[in-house]
């Protein structure tokens, strides 16, 4: 059994704060990604944090974002049984207390976030505060990850068109207050497609905010959002300054579709018939001379691929993030 709950994710944490390294924290919201991603975790042999927001809930569970986190919750459990290291669960961006408390009823998380940074510091305060007191209430093992500052651009339907940078004082009365395990801080990332040149990336903003949290004896992981833009070096910088959970997501939907797009180019001639031939997809090519080529076309064979190149490219973002050779929880 490696899907673990709280407990055994906040060891982690604590060992990334100690050690200085971060924990690649995945997006996902279907299998092949999610394959992909312990594939390359094992190969890296760096424990995996997994994500999900209430869309790709929803899209998982069509329609239905419970039966999207339950069906997806027992995939990634009975998958995880085949690989030796930890793996964990987070929901991502979540708003509604309705939905965070069946989340908690169901003690399939291992961590829960909750966004309510588009508002104002003390509603933030007072939905963040909710949220842990609900996981208190429960003999779930369940960490609450918040968020100070806004980060521009798109994520999951919750839109900011402009970044606000977290402060450090406000951020040691936001965690005192709230009670949170993480906290997710602005420092010049954002949400989507961005190239990390075009960014004002402060990493000396969030060693300010670790230095202040620690001086009031807060010693709080924090979280970056909106990293898929960033080079090596950006982020590393970012770990060295506090920094232990990394978000990402626009990268893996990006290799997803590439992945797709380049093996149906390379071989279109198996799958699209030529101009000169009829398109007769009703009678699946019955009056024609081509047929399509099922090496090609079947579903597995693009599923594979892209779970291999997932797998590469989460292997070499646990190695620039540090936590490749650091699984603690094989």
């Amino acid at each position: 059994m490696t899907f673990y709950q709280g407990a055994e994710l906040a060891e982690v944490y604590d060992e990334a704060l100690d050690e200085g390294f971060g924990l690649i924290a995945s997006n996902i919201a279907e299998p092949n990604i999610m394959m992909g991603l312990m594939k390359g975790a094992e190969r890296a042999d760096s424990d995996l944090l997994i994500q999900m927001s209430n869309g790709a809930c929803t899209f998982a569970g069509n329609g239905d974002a419970i039966d999207g986190l339950q069906a997806m919750g027992n995939y990634i459990e009975l998958i995880a049984d085949q690989y030796d290291i930890g793996v964990f669960l987070n929901m991502d961006h979540q708003t509604d207390p309705d939905i965070i408390q069946r989340q908690i009823d169901l003690d399939i998380p291992s961590s829960i976030m909750i966004d309510a940074s588009h508002e104002s510091f003390e509603q933030n305060v007072e939905q963040s505060r909710r949220v842990v007191e609900m996981t208190e209430s429960t003999d779930s093992e369940i960490l609450v990850e918040a968020e100070l500052g806004k980060i521009k651009g798109v994520e999951d339907e919750i839109v900011s068109e402009e970044a606000f940078y977290t402060d450090p004082e406000q951020a040691v009365e936001f965690v005192d207050r709230t009670g949170c395990d993480l906290l997710a801080i602005s420092v010049g990332t954002q949400h989507g497609v961005a190239k990390g040149r075009n960014l004002e990336i402060r990493p000396d903003l969030a060693g300010d905010i670790r230095t202040a949290l620690r001086d009031h004896g807060l010693d709080t992981p924090l979280v970056l959002h909106g990293a898929s833009g960033l080079q090596p070096d950006q982020l590393q910088k970012m770990l060295q300054n506090g920094i232990c959970k990394v978000n990402k997501d626009t990268r893996y939907q990006y290799e997803y579709t590439r992945t797709a797009y380049d093996l149906y180019r390379d071989n279109d001639e198996a799958i699209v018939p030529s101009e000169s031939t009829d398109d007769d997809r009703e009678t699946f090519f019955n009056n024609v001379e081509w047929s399509p080529n099922k090496d090609y076309f079947d579903p597995r064979v693009v599923g594979r691929d892209i779970r291999e190149r997932i797998a590469d490219v989460y292997e070499d973002l646990a190695n620039v993030a540090g936590s490749a050779g650091r699984s603690q929880l094989d």
